[in-house]
């Protein structure tokens, strides 16, 4: 983990949409004690207007405007804190976030069960035309941003986590897995 006196140290969880991350982000809080949370999707950051066009040009990460969340991060450091835990789906992958995180997890969740979550979360109360619609776009585009996230972003992690398992279970590897990585670097 980097060096930074006494600053806590951030955590960043990434995956797939439906992949487990908030779930998982606010589990882990309850479990590390003196840890915050931020959360990518609670900010409404400039980034490329059409997702699969980005992808196919090469998913240039540093692309997105992060200063928001970089700011709140910082702001973070002065606190009496242990973690900073965020939900991100970045990972290392872009500059200015890179030398803020001191470890990486991917949640590794098959991409039909995220397709699951995201259908249960999303569209309890739409028609079916409304479903039909996002199967027929997954299948024709928004795939290929899922592919990208397995390419790019969960090779890019310092470890990877079966979403399939219960919660507790993921719980319990990260937490490890935080422990040893703190006893490593004391």
């Amino acid at each position: 983990m980097i060096e930074r006196g006494n600053q806590p140290r951030v955590i960043s969880i990434a995956g797939v949409s439906g992949g487990g991350k908030t779930t998982i982000v606010k589990a882990l809080n309850k479990k590390l004690d003196h840890s915050k949370t931020l959360f990518f999707d609670d900010y409404d950051l400039e980034g490329p207007n059409d997702i699969i066009k980005w992808v196919d040009n090469g998913a240039n990460y540093n692309e997105w405007n992060l200063t928001p969340l970089i700011r709140d991060i910082e702001n973070l450091f002065a606190e009496p804190l242990d973690y900073i835990i965020l939900d991100s789906p970045f990972a290392y992958k872009h500059a200015k976030m890179k030398s803020l995180i001191d470890f990486t997890i991917y949640i590794d969740t098959p991409l039909d069960i995220a397709m699951a979550r995201r259908m249960i979360r999303d569209f309890k109360n739409s028609s079916n035309e409304s479903i039909l619609i996002e199967m027929e776009n997954y299948l024709s585009n928004g795939r290929r941003g899922f592919l990208e996230m397995l390419k790019s972003i969960k090779p890019n992690s310092d470890m990877v986590v079966d979403g399939s398992l219960p919660v507790a279970k993921i719980i319990d590897h990260i937490h490890k897995a935080i422990s040893n990585k703190k006893q490593e670097d004391s």
